[in-house]
């Protein structure tokens, strides 16, 4: 008997077919385009090139993300696979955050003393490792090119005060004496001169002596020039002109209340009114206030919120006294996370993560810690960077709780996994919206204590610390961009409802200031999962395990929450149970939200 042709079938795998295709050619584009992020990845064919952000390449960019959308959706979703249709959903998603991020034109206004161009410069040798006489050679051409790089981004931001997008004052100040200070330092202090003084004794001494001189000549000749000619550009022509910061949100700019809409979409993935996040956030921070007075009366012996954080903030015993120390209790808060997970997790990453302290050129004005997740070619573990600039305004109380949400069981064990997962295209194992990147981490901190990690009481005050500075974060965000609060109004609920350093919580406000709608994803993202597992609690019972459960969360990369939901009800078996109600700890839910179909309508520019 002839075999039976199932044509469902067959038009399954076609569809299949042209959808691994449309995936391959993104990815090979997304890489390209972002040729920076392709070497932090460990993809190491642009080491030579730098990102191109003139206008005439941000409008080629738009033009072929229309082209991947105009494919995805040429697909027929019905005759997909479940699997390929969530390709399909996390294609779209990373298409529509592209496009969304290009028309909210921060490129043309947002002067970013954490992650400007005068900062990304500096950093690139952390992730550029250099073992060939190619990527020497290729060292060499991308330090050339920061000249004109740098020559971009002051174009930009001219064309953005021509349009009537100006920065805001005290983030473009903060900048100016970031560039001062790099601007003084001798030429061989700074990072990218670092790979000049690493001996090569495999190299031919031409080589050796050609890399030495072309990195030399690279940073005289084009790095600091243009340095120069950017600042100049930040500070006579930017900064006269700034916003006051009694408008910092970025709806003072044209366009810019449709502009904060999109970018709450970008980094929750989700369609929510900044009204009513900033009503979740209100009343997320008065659940956390309560926790905090209890907590804080039995450790600290002191009774009511005010005092519980004049005490955290004040008392000397209560921080680091050396740099060393906050390097220290790191690393050994990331080991005893690594003993412990093997009990929580069924999937587990092959790569290391390792400490390591933040630059000179950064810590000052950044926060307080960041993380980069592992070279896929095995030439450089996940990094956990800590800030141990001031020691002495660095929390021990806050300390493992930073690091249970950057290392493990946080981003490095979500991140690593994720470049794991081989089933996946390449693009879901790099890529995905910021609510299930920072949700996941702020969904482990209260988790590490779960987890037996914290060594006291005093450090599960760092966790409500923790809690509620993110939700603050959607307070203060939302009051910013949407509801016309001043800087300092952002400061002082902060100082109220959280236990941060002064230098931290205005670090803080100003990272929200110059990206609009990022902070927002922490608290989202992390409702979001807590309502799952006990949604997931609710519907298994008995049967319920926590390790299949993080499996579920993590082994499908990064998505959007719905399409999360929908994975980790199928993964589990719990379907219905996700649908009745269960919360945790009677947190809101932001499942019920309304969550349409993405598309890319172009709207205003700001």
């Amino acid at each position: 008997m002839p075999p039976r042709y199932d044509a469902a079938m067959t038009d399954r795998t076609k569809a299949g077919e042209e959808l691994g295709r449309l995936a391959a050619e993104f990815w090979s584009w997304w890489l390209a385009a972002n040729p920076t992020a392709a070497t932090s990845i460990g993809d190491r064919r642009f080491d030579d090139r730098l990102d191109d952000v003139s206008p005439e390449a941000i409008e080629a960019r738009r033009s072929t993300i229309q082209s991947f959308v105009e494919g995805a959706r040429a697909l027929h979703h019905s005759a997909l696979g479940e699997s390929d249709a969530v390709t399909v959903e996390a294609l779209l998603a990373e298409l529509a955050s592209e496009h969304a991020q290009l028309q909210a034109g921060l490129h043309y206004w947002s002067v970013d003393p954490l992650e400007g161009p005068h900062i990304l410069a500096l950093d690139l040798e952390a992730f550029q490792p250099v073992a060939t006489v190619e990527q020497g050679r290729a060292m060499v051409a991308r330090w050339r090119a920061l000249g004109p790089w740098l020559d971009q981004h002051a174009t930009n931001l001219r064309a953005g005060l021509a349009a009537g997008l100006v920065a805001v004052r005290t983030p473009a100040e903060k900048v100016i004496e970031e560039i001062r200070d790099t601007l003084a330092r001798p030429d061989e202090e700074l990072p990218l001169l670092a790979p000049a003084r690493v001996e090569r004794p495999d190299w031919p001494a031409s080589e050796r002596d050609a890399f030495r001189e072309g990195l030399a000549d690279a940073v005289r000749e084009a790095f600091r020039p243009a340095l120069a000619r950017y600042g100049q550009v930040v500070e006579h022509e930017v900064l006269p002109g700034a916003r006051p910061d009694d408008r910092p949100g970025i709806a003072h700019l044209p366009g810019g209340a449709e502009a904060y809409a999109a970018l709450i979409r970008v980094h929750t993935s989700l369609d929510l009114p900044a009204e009513q996040v900033h009503a979740l956030g209100l009343a997320e921070v008065e659940r956390i206030d309560a926790e905090l007075e209890e907590l804080g009366a039995r450790v600290l012996g002191v009774r009511g919120r005010p005092a519980i954080l004049e005490r955290l903030r004040s008392d000397p015993a209560l921080y680091f006294t050396t740099r060393d120390e906050v390097y220290e209790k790191a690393r050994s808060a990331l080991a005893r996370a690594q003993e412990a997970v093997p009990e929580w997790f069924g999937l587990l990453p092959t790569r290391d993560c390792a400490v390591v302290r933040m630059g000179a050129h950064e810590e000052k004005h950044s926060t307080i810690a960041y993380y980069r997740q592992p070279a896929v070619d095995g030439s450089r573990p996940g990094q956990y960077f800590v800030n141990t600039y001031a020691p002495e305004t660095r929390p021990r109380y806050e300390a493992e709780t930073l690091a249970y949400h950057e290392s493990i069981p946080g981003h490095h064990l979500q991140i690593a996994i994720g470049q794991e997962l081989t089933e996946l295209p390449e693009f879901r194992k790099h890529l995905g919206p910021t609510a299930f990147f920072e949700g996941w981490g702020l969904y482990t901190e209260r988790l590490s204590d779960e987890m037996g990690l914290y060594s006291g009481d005093l450090d599960r005050i760092g966790i409500l610390s923790f809690d509620g500075w993110r939700a603050c974060r959607l307070v203060v965000d939302t009051g910013m961009h949407a509801l016309g609060w001043t800087r300092q109004q952002a400061i002082d609920y902060m100082t109220d409802h959280t236990a941060l350093a002064p230098n931290n919580i205005a670090n803080e406000v100003d990272r929200y200031i110059v990206w609009p709608g990022q902070a927002l994803a922490y608290k989202i993202g992390q409702l979001e999962m807590l309502r799952l597992r006990e949604a997931a609690r609710a519907g298994l019972g008995s049967r319920f395990d926590i390790r299949a459960f993080h499996d579920a969360i993590l082994g499908q990369g990064a998505l959007g929450l719905e399409p999360l939901r929908a994975v980790v009800e199928r993964r589990l078996g719990t379907g219905r149970a996700a649908d009745s109600g269960a919360r945790y700890s009677g947190r809101p839910s932001v499942a019920h939200l309304h969550f349409p179909d993405r598309q890319l309508d172009r709207g205003p520019r700001c």
